[in-house]
């Protein structure tokens, strides 16, 4: 009878066995040619990954975020950092909102389709001028009969170009009409193939094999049929995933932290300089030993939200300390290895510049190293609101 440390260590060997398909000099590509991994991503959808976190009802393998974070922690620690996680963070959990709150008759025209890899979703939630204060957002949803209409424009769009769909939070309701600045929001399954949607990518510095993208809503027309959940409630459907989200990161974020360490290992073993091998240096095996405590610790904290959300305990606290710990760490990782390196480490041949890269979105995304802080200050500390 196998346990559930048993189970993930198995999914761990086989997500690990399928990564090992795709080497660093794949991502490197990916990365340079602004590709997106297609074959990569075809893989993970056959071999049941994607739809591992989707209900069995829908196709899915009805497993939860521990499960889910070891796949893409596996991916990450695999050399693909995070061109190979957001080519599918999304499509594993993203749909949660529609999985809690979605019709029937979504779930099952478009759940099953996501679990097998056959639709892409992306998530529209991030404003040029409301950033992550979601309760300034201002695209509009206006109700016309049985159809709403659409106008406005999000930023950092993740998969936005490949995606058939996107899960859009409007306004229904202006803000000033509403008791609760969250109040009045609404979460929509838009298709980003109909009339009046523009998709445009933004140059950005890192993980370019999946585009970050501006997307603007011209009078876009979608039917009721496509509203998740009721009207004026979509902000609150997004907070049910919120700490997962967290959770799912962070996983992402110690898989490359372990990538830039087994890097800079490997390369203090083998470089010699001055006659000897530069991990006998103690200015080179200390922090990669700090670094490897930092990412045990943070994988520790990771693991232990992931637990309470599995069984429907609270964890704001664990999941935002996963996120800031796990990013802290990675970053840490990338940077030593990058220093282990020396000048090498700043050429694309060694691929530890695309760590450092991809590591660094890890303190910014999906929240600020910042905001967590301001979270566990008022919520953990009891200190007065920063914000």
């Amino acid at each position: 009878m196998t346990t559930p440390d048993d189970d993930i260590r198995l999914i761990r060997e086989a997500v690990a066995t399928a990564c090992s398909k795709f080497d660093d000099t794949y991502w490197a590509a990916c990365d340079a040619d602004h590709r997106f991994p297609r074959e990569f991503y075809n893989v993970m959808a056959e071999g049941g990954w994607i739809g591992i976190a989707i209900p069995e009802e829908y196709g899915g393998g009805g497993r939860g975020v521990s499960e889910a974070a070891a796949v893409l922690e596996e991916v990450a620690a695999s050399g693909a950092c995070m061109n190979g996680a957001s080519a599918i963070h999304l499509s594993i959990f993203g749909m949660h909102p529609v999985v809690l709150h979605g019709s029937e008759e979504m779930k099952r025209e478009y759940l099953p389709r996501v679990a097998d890899g056959s639709l892409h979703i992306a998530f529209g939630v991030t404003e040029p001028d409301a950033g992550t204060d979601t309760a300034k957002i201002t695209t509009r949803a206006v109700r016309d009969g049985d159809t709403y209409v659409i106008n406005g424009r999000k930023v950092w769009t993740t998969k936005a170009l490949e995606s058939d769909r996107v899960l859009l939070l409007t306004r229904t309701t202006p803000r000033e009409e509403v008791a609760k600045p969250h109040q009045g929001m609404t979460l929509f399954l838009v298709d980003l193939h109909a009339k009046g949607v523009d998709i445009r990518a933004i140059p950005k510095m890192g993980r370019n094999a999946v585009a970050s993208c501006e997307t603007r809503y011209d009078d876009v027309v979608v039917p009721v049929t496509d509203r998740v959940g009721e009207e004026g409630k979509g902000f609150y459907y997004l907070l049910d995933g919120l700490n997962a989200e967290r959770v799912l990161v962070a996983s992402e974020a110690i898989g490359i932290g372990r990538a830039a360490l087994r890097a800079a290992v490997r390369y203090a073993n083998e470089r010699i300089v001055f006659d000897r091998p530069i991990g006998k240096n103690q200015g080179i095996a200390f922090p990669l030993a700090q670094a490897h405590a930092q990412l045990r610790a943070a994988d520790l904290m990771v693991k232990e939200a992931a637990r309470l959300i599995d069984a429907g305990e609270p964890c704001g606290e664990e999941a935002n300390l996963a996120k800031y710990l796990a990013a802290e760490a990675a970053f840490f990782a990338a940077d030593r290895a990058v220093q282990t390196f020396g000048g090498f480490g700043y050429a694309t041949e060694y691929h530890v510049e695309r760590y450092f890269r991809e590591a660094r979105l890890q303190r910014i995304a999906p929240i600020s190293q910042e905001l967590v802080l301001a979270y566990v200050a008022e919520h953990v500390l009891g200190l007065p609101r920063s914000h």
